[in-house]
């Protein structure tokens, strides 16, 4: 049975989550989540999604900084907002057959199911500020 890309954006929040929550390798994490949603084989897209955001972490973050309101910083937003602003940038850069405003309503659905409704306002502004001119 295949899933849907955002199933797969879906399984790339909850590993990150479980990566930047735990003391886990990101193998390990994974499989943990895998496990749990019965998912036998990773999705090339999962993995590219994962290993794609939390090797290229630190330089999403210092991107994303710079568009956090006056006197935010990183360590204020919640693990779920970071991680959600990770995947939508790092899709923005790093995959070029998804259309920006693709990868931004992707991170926007993320934001509903696991975050609070400011979230979603909050994300969309900062993830809008990288979407190319055309």
């Amino acid at each position: 049975m295949a899933i849907t890309r955002h199933k797969v954006r879906e399984l790339a929040f909850q590993t990150l989550f479980l990566l930047s929550s735990n003391n886990i390798n990101l193998e390990a994490a994974l499989q943990e989540v895998l496990a749990t949603a019965k998912i036998t084989e990773i999705p090339d897209y999962l993995y590219f999604l994962v290993q794609g955001v939390w090797h290229n972490h630190e330089q999403l973050d210092q991107q994303l900084s710079q568009y956090l309101k006056k006197n935010w910083s990183l360590q204020r937003l919640s693990r779920v907002d970071l991680n959600i602003l990770r995947i939508g940038l790092f899709e923005i850069q790093q995959s070029p057959d998804i259309p920006a405003k693709v990868a931004i309503n992707e991170a926007l659905k993320l934001a509903e199911q696991y975050s609070d409704p400011q979230s979603k306002k909050y994300i969309n502004g900062v993830l809008s500020n990288f979407v190319p001119v055309s």
